[in-house]
């Protein structure tokens, strides 16, 4: 099993092997398994003030996720300037801690600041078990029961 220490990038540090990888594991995940079929792929992605973080193994992208600014704040994350989203892992590497591993990385990034996300409902303890606190409402993003989370500035 190959390192598990998390690659960040931004799109112009990408290769072209690195996008094929990460959209893949992403096209995978969210069209095929999970049956979304709305826009996956966003002019966000290649923002050169997106952050991309993912984790490799033997069989190529693991783990994901991406940092984007907060453009579009919502009731309850409007003071978080960024937004990490498109959080996925391959299916035979769940439940192994590697989401935790990049999360983990962005809060040691980014944790001064506060941080917000859109968690699909049923990964909620996931995000809770790293300190985002979850406010407003369930709601449907893709048909998929979604609730928002921030996590505090840490000092």
């Amino acid at each position: 099993m190959a390192d598990s220490s998390p690659i960040e990038r931004s799109w112009s540090q990408m290769t072209p092997d690195d996008a094929f990888e990460v959209f893949s594991l992403r096209t995978s995940v969210f069209y095929l398994e999970q049956r979304i079929d709305e826009e996956e792929l966003d002019e966000r992605d290649r923002n050169e003030s997106t952050l991309h973080l993912w984790i490799r193994d033997d069989r190529g992208v693991a783990s994901y996720l991406r940092v984007v600014h907060n453009d579009e704040p919502r009731p309850g994350d409007a003071d978080a300037r960024r937004l990490i989203g498109r959080v996925v892992t391959r299916a035979d590497r769940r439940h192994q801690g590697l989401s935790r591993l990049l999360l983990e990385r962005v809060i040691a990034r980014f944790g001064h600041e506060p941080i917000a996300l859109h968690s699909q409902s049923y990964v909620q303890p996931l995000y809770a078990s790293v300190g985002f606190e979850p406010y407003g409402d369930e709601y449907l993003e893709a048909g998929i029961p979604h609730i928002g989370m921030r996590r505090a500035p840490t000092a």
